[in-house]
């Protein structure tokens, strides 16, 4: 199988001033087409060659786990995007967040608070356990709730690369911005 950048849902300059064109083109462009390129080229002639990239994830170690989660980090990251979106989940995501942490402003402080303090580089995730409990963990450089038998609903990518451009080192303003875009339908769908 070889894996290809995923299309965009919306332009390079949409979802400015929160992330600006100038991220979306290093971010997207140049970063995880990086990671793209390298799996494919890891898993050459392996027995991962034919493997979708979530089983990639599952099972792999070292080099290819790296470029593998990181092409899937930042897939669902960047797909969870939408100009002119924000505001709440709905339907099932709502009442499972609802029953976690009583209401959403609660489980967003937790979420946020949860990225911004995140040491060094890595991804906060809102994931579902295998008993269809939600979850807000944080994962260093390419990891995924998958490695822990979870599913992947929401994630904030924390390393620097994602925010230095618009916002230097003030993370928290970054992941407080973030919000105003995320698209919840394709959230929720993951749910």
């Amino acid at each position: 199988m070889i894996f290809e950048l995923p299309k965009l849902p919306y332009l390079a300059d949409a979802l400015a001033p929160i992330i600006s064109e100038q991220t979306i083109n290093l971010h997207y462009g140049k970063h995880l087409q990086t990671y793209i390129t390298n799996l494919n080229n890891l898993i050459a002639g392996t027995n991962f060659e034919n493997y979708d990239l979530e089983s990639i994830v599952r099972k792999s170690e070292g080099a290819i786990f790296n470029n593998a989660g990181q092409t899937l980090n930042h897939t669902l990251y960047f797909l969870q995007f939408m100009p002119n979106t924000g505001g709440v989940p709905k339907g099932d995501l709502a009442d499972a967040i609802n029953k976690k942490w009583r209401c959403f402003e609660d489980f967003k402080k937790e979420f946020s608070t949860a990225a911004v303090g995140l040491f060094g580089s890595g991804w906060a995730w809102l994931a579902k356990d295998s008993d269809g409990e939600l979850q807000i963990l944080k994962e260093s450089n390419a990891g995924n709730p998958l490695t822990k038998g979870m599913k992947p609903i929401l994630t904030f990518d924390v390393w620097e690369h994602a925010y230095y451009v618009d916002y230097q080192n003030r993370r928290a303003e970054y992941i407080e911005k973030i919000w105003e875009i995320i698209n919840w339908q394709v959230v929720e769908k993951r749910f």
